[in-house]
């Protein structure tokens, strides 16, 4: 079922890679308008999605790798909120210095990493007792 769900969000995010960033602006960027994105951002959301859908479908050892690294970003993030924003900023935007995080992203983003690292750990868990 979370695999399920895993790959049908790798396939919108393949889709609207756009829109995926777009929500991700909205929720973490005070001035999202005033901030120019890097060129190839798009392309490699897109492509983020192509990878995240096709693993999901494939399973076995590549999902698990998959879900394996997703763990260990989500630990990264939740312990390292203002390391990964600073990370983030200067990955993305053409002029990092100009853009202004909302006050409450770094709480934001310790949930995602939080729910991801539980993610990774509940599937770790289930793939033990199946083996």
């Amino acid at each position: 079922m979370i695999r399920a769900l895993i790959g049908i969000l790798g396939v919108l995010t393949a889709v609207f890679p756009n829109r995926i960033i777009e929500v991700f602006e909205a929720v973490a960027i005070e001035n999202p308008d005033d901030c120019t994105r890097k060129p190839w951002i798009d392309s490699g959301i897109r492509i983020e999605g192509i990878v995240v859908a096709v693993v999901s479908v494939i399973g076995r050892r590549v999902y698990a790798w998959l879900m394996n690294l997703t763990g260990v970003f989500g630990a990264v993030v939740l312990i390292f909120p203002e390391a990964y924003r600073d990370f983030a900023t200067t990955l993305l935007y053409e002029h990092p210095d100009e853009v202004e995080w909302n006050d409450q992203f770094t709480n934001r983003i310790r949930l995602i990493g939080a729910v991801y690292t539980l993610l990774a750990l509940w599937t770790y868990t289930k793939r033990r007792a199946t083996d």
